[in-house]
């Protein structure tokens, strides 16, 4: 399902599990993890209660670099992400940045759309 250039996409574990196997499928990639940012952890900290939320920040600078030079501007919304979170009803999602929506957002050329595809490859072998 795509909304505003955003993709959803369910998960079966729980949002440590799938963040868990998506650390673990970067690291055999030699993809680099930047940080992990844990929304619903720091709201905790604050007295705030989330559902488990977890972001997901990573990339190649093999793959980003050329994309970058090509489009400066695609710079905001690199490193890729994925976003892994829990919603109401207790189901689990993944949902990341469209590649086509960043391509046409960025004039990215379709020669380096493969580079900015990540997260849908990443997603498929963890779900």
């Amino acid at each position: 399902m795509t909304n505003h250039g955003i993709i959803d996409h369910p998960s079966t574990q729980s949002v440590d599990k799938t963040v868990e196997k998506l650390q673990q499928l970067l690291q055999a990639k030699s993809i680099t993890l930047f940080a992990i940012v844990d929304h619903s952890g720091e709201a905790a900290k604050v007295g705030l209660n989330m559902k488990p939320t977890k972001l997901l920040i990573f990339g190649n600078p093999k793959a980003g670099t050329p994309v970058m030079l090509a489009a400066p501007s695609i710079a905001i919304d690199l490193p890729l992400k994925i976003l892994v979170w829990e919603d109401a009803q207790g189901k689990v999602w993944l949902s990341y940045n469209d590649p086509a929506y960043l391509q046409k957002r960025h004039n990215v050329p379709d020669s380096l759309l493969p580079n900015i595809s990540a997260a849908e490859n990443l997603i498929q072998e963890a779900t």
